[in-house]
């Protein structure tokens, strides 16, 4: 398979639309936001491409301007939309040429391309994994830095950064393209152009292996969906407001059901949809009048010693449960000093309840006492079988 990080994380955020982009490669229109932001990274190329000789800002701003073509216009709602991105693009660019004069940057490539193989033993097959890289430096200490660019709203958090998988998938193909570059000796940055804001980070060796298992992973779990035709299920949220395929996602097509043909009477769904929500919407305040005087008579029970009360349509009774449950924390601090934690990471309490017959008889007694936790609780139990009043009941039934 020839994969991409934007191809992963697609199917990561919606495996949907990972089948509607990249297996059915249903073309879409690019949003604004994708047009904005090949246009300003365009500019920022030319801005250090241009050496010895670099641009001025005045000159970077006119090529950012003649950028927007009729059909790039096209891609924005409306004038007061497109001007206001347009906007947005002139002012980040002159604050970052503020800020980072070309000619203070010994540039080691721009839109860097790369392809890396990821070998999947158990299957004897390479997957390759392709990227490009928008800009990397060589620093005066002798170490580098790989740059990605983002016109994004939102600032991450530095750990977000720290397990950023664009970033590791660049340390990967940086790794792949100059060999002696070492991971130690190279930084990776997250520049906000929004904010003027650079993040930085680092990947380690073993967080670059890590990356490759994860990429294999995803890559694995696509090739099993498609071998066992499985479903490719949408995920909603909020991504979806961006998303071409939003008309045509079965997550959300019901919305556009006007625009869609269907073999059924919509008046008749619309219908049902409406009653469902109107019995769901009873049902749940129902459940919570049960609640209120579920609680009422079992305090009544209580404070009377009654396990049983009577009404016209029936009785309630009361029954007293016992609920046990393992304290994992408490049971680790019991097994792993014996070499015995490793038996039951992963298990539920179902399977430790079987391992824990293959314990010694000390270390089963002492799980118990210290590791498993128990809860008293009282249940309603409501039976409609009508029983007689004692007035209702004859002479003759109370002899018998």
């Amino acid at each position: 398979m020839r994969t991409s990080y934007s191809s992963l994380q697609t199917y990561k955020q919606c495996p949907q639309k990972y089948k509607f982009q990249e297996i059915d490669r249903i073309r879409s229109k690019k949003s604004k936001e994708a047009v904005f932001g090949t246009i300003v990274h365009s500019a920022l190329k030319f801005m250090f491409e241009q050496t010895p000789l670099f641009p001025t800002v005045d000159e970077v701003l006119e090529y950012y301007r003649n950028s927007f073509t009729d059909a790039a216009k096209s891609s924005f709602a409306d004038e007061n939309i497109f001007r206001a991105y347009y906007d947005e693009g002139l002012r980040m660019l002159k604050n970052f040429y503020s800020k980072n004069a070309p000619w203070n940057y010994a540039i080691l490539d721009l839109e860097s391309r790369f392809e890396v193989p990821i070998i999947d033993e158990k299957r004897g097959e390479t997957h390759i994994l392709s990227g490009k890289i928008d800009r990397i430096d060589k620093i005066a200490d002798g170490s580098y830095e790989i740059i990605d660019y983002k016109t994004s709203k939102r600032l991450p958090s530095q750990d977000t950064v720290d397990h950023d998988l664009q970033l590791s998938i660049y340390g990967l193909g940086v790794g792949k393209k100059w060999p002696h570059i070492r991971p130690d000796a190279v930084k990776v940055s997250l520049y906000f152009l929004k904010h003027g804001e650079k993040i930085t980070s680092a990947r380690s060796e073993d967080a670059l292996k890590a990356t490759r298992d994860d990429v294999l992973k995803t890559i694995s779990q696509i090739q099993e969906k498609l071998e066992q035709r499985a479903v490719f299920e949408p995920t909603p949220s909020p991504l979806c407001d961006y998303c071409p395929y939003k008309p045509m996602c079965p997550a959300w097509r019901h919305l556009y059901r006007n625009k869609q043909p269907t073999t059924y009477d919509q008046q008749q769904i619309d219908a049902a949809i409406k009653e469902y929500f109107k019995l769901k919407k009873a049902d749940q305040e129902n459940n919570f009048r049960l609640k209120d005087l579920g609680s009422t008579i079992r305090t009544y029970m209580e404070q009377e010693g009654l396990t049983r009360v009577f009404g016209d349509d029936g009785s309630i009774s009361k029954t007293t449960h016992i609920r046990h449950k393992y304290n994992f924390d408490a049971i680790r601090t019991v097994l792993e000093p014996l070499g015995l934690w490793q038996k039951i990471l992963g298990a539920d309490e179902k399977k430790l309840k079987l391992l824990m017959k293959t314990f010694p008889e000390d270390v089963q007694k002492k799980v118990q006492e210290l590791g498993v936790e128990t809860k008293e609780f009282t249940m309603l139990k409501v039976s409609t079988k009508k029983i007689k009043k004692p007035e209702e009941i004859t002479s003759d039934e109370e002899t018998r």
